[in-house]
């Protein structure tokens, strides 16, 4: 019987920090998952090396449902986002080892195609309406079928979401950067340029627009009835989501659609919101939430209530969640849209993927398992480069949501 001989945590910054987990069974078959968590980076990486790699030494690696449940049920700490990316990390390994032995891509595995390609969206934006205008416009040449807008609120510098490279990346400072932020003012602008999108480019594409966690359920249903014209493909957490009860509000006073759950991280965090029908779209992640195993019972649990799938995709996702992510967006039935955002070329240095985008839509590899391979030679010329995410301060000095 093949069983798990090594397993390996491998951290890179080619660009910005991933780490990668790789296993590698008794017969030479190796398996990448990712353990990525923006900002936290080390401590999963902790997780992995001092806590979980003991454990996985001489286990069976087709016993993926076994091997979940030991790692979740057998941890009295369980749930929040480090142990879930740790866990997410060895799962997905296990199931790109169990594609290679079977000769299958994963997505076969998982019951085959529900549809021929995945629809993903990326992000537009602009230091003002003019400059996001023109970046929407770009996408849409490139042959997007659904576009993010964000622009930049006028003298407020911590507005979220506007890209200053090729590349989103909001992870960038040594230390958090503090930045302002002013509710009133994004609430009075940001319909103005979503507005602006519609009329230059019409309706024949999907818009959406990502809220951040920034207004209350007041706030919120307020912006979300403002834009129902502009028929937005949906808001993105419109407030934080541990109160829940909160999109009940919001649901009362807008039809604009509602997604939810990036940094949610179980079935648990995010049951009320499905089965209550709060939301119409969860986004939670291979990497974030478990792996495949439980990522998929998120969407089944999803399906029986009309709640579609739109996963996370952002750069903190290595190129080996967005393979898995593909695999599963291809297979499950209520597949919404998926968050892509690409990489800068020094990721591609490390990860081969052949996963592929072409009219809108991603496809994945039809090679056993994932179909990515990661290149040690090119990773270590990108060593660990410390970096946190944002804060966000109101004018008065006070701590807000990022």
């Amino acid at each position: 019987m093949s069983t798990i001989e090594r397993a390996e945590v491998l951290i890179a910054s080619p660009g910005r920090n991933f780490v990668t987990f790789r296993i590698t069974t008794s017969d030479g078959v190796t398996g990448l998952g990712d353990a990525t968590l923006n900002g936290r980076e080390l401590a999963v990486a902790s997780y992995l090396r001092d806590h979980l790699v003991p454990l996985l030494i001489g286990r069976d690696p087709a016993r993926i449902e076994d091997t979940w449940q030991y790692l979740y049920r057998g941890a009295y700490w369980r749930r929040g986002p480090v142990t879930m990316t740790a866990i997410a990390a060895v799962d997905t390994a296990l199931w790109d080892i169990k594609g290679k032995v079977a000769n299958l891509p994963v997505y076969q595995l998982l019951g085959g195609r529900s549809r021929d390609g995945v629809m993903v969206y990326s992000h537009a934006s602009g230091s003002d309406s003019a400059e996001l205008l023109d970046d929407v416009a770009r996408f849409l040449d490139l042959g997007y079928l659904a576009v993010r807008a964000q622009a930049a609120v006028p003298n407020v510098k911590g507005t979220y979401g506007v890209r200053k490279g090729t590349v989103y990346e909001p992870a960038a400072t040594a230390l958090p950067d503090e930045q302002p932020w002013d509710t009133p003012a994004y609430l009075d602008f940001a319909p103005t340029y979503l507005a602006a999108v519609r009329e230059r480019f019409g309706f024949g594409f999907h818009l959406l627009h990502d809220v951040h966690h920034r207004l209350t359920p007041v706030e919120a249903a307020r912006f979300g009835k403002s834009v129902e014209d502009l028929r937005l493909f949906w808001m993105e957490d419109p407030t934080p989501a541990e109160n829940q009860e909160a999109f009940r509000l919001i649901r009362q006073h807008t039809t604009t659609p509602i997604a939810v759950g990036e940094n949610l991280s179980s079935i648990w965090d995010v049951q009320h919101l499905i089965t209550e029908q709060l939301i119409d779209y969860v986004r939670t992640t291979v990497v974030h939430a478990g792996g495949i195993t439980h990522l998929r019972r998120v969407f089944d649990l999803a399906a029986l209530y009309q709640v579609r799938t739109g996963s996370h995709g952002a750069t903190d996702l290595s190129p080996v969640s967005m393979a898995a992510a593909v695999h599963v967006d291809i297979s499950v039935p209520n597949f919404g849209i998926q968050e892509y955002m690409g990489h800068t070329p020094e990721v591609a240095e490390v990860f081969h993927s052949d996963v592929r985008f072409e009219n809108g839509m991603l496809h994945p590899s039809d090679a056993p398992g994932l179909g990515v391979e990661y290149d040690d030679d090119a990773a270590a010329r990108f060593p660990y480069d410390p970096r946190y995410l944002p804060v966000a301060r109101l004018a008065d000095g006070s701590m807000h949501d990022w």
